[in-house]
């Protein structure tokens, strides 16, 4: 079995961004290629991990994400 997960790099790490999913903004503190399988069968997808202003991570498809202007 392959590692569940590998780090991938992304322009925009540890910038401000935007979840265009939830509209929730922070930093982007990594992007995963993550084995997201609950059935044993993998299944891989990007994750993108990002920390809002409360200090916690949520995560998110690596397609929802772009930068916040300054």
């Amino acid at each position: 079995m392959a590692e569940a997960y590998a780090y991938v790099p992304h322009r925009l790490l540890r910038k401000r961004v935007r979840d265009i999913a939830s509209g929730v903004e922070g930093v982007l503190m990594a992007v995963i290629n993550e084995n997201v399988s609950a059935t044993g069968i993998e299944h891989w997808a990007e994750l993108a991990y990002i920390r809002g202003a409360n200090g916690r991570e949520f995560s998110t498809a690596v397609g929802n994400v772009e930068a916040v202007g300054d």
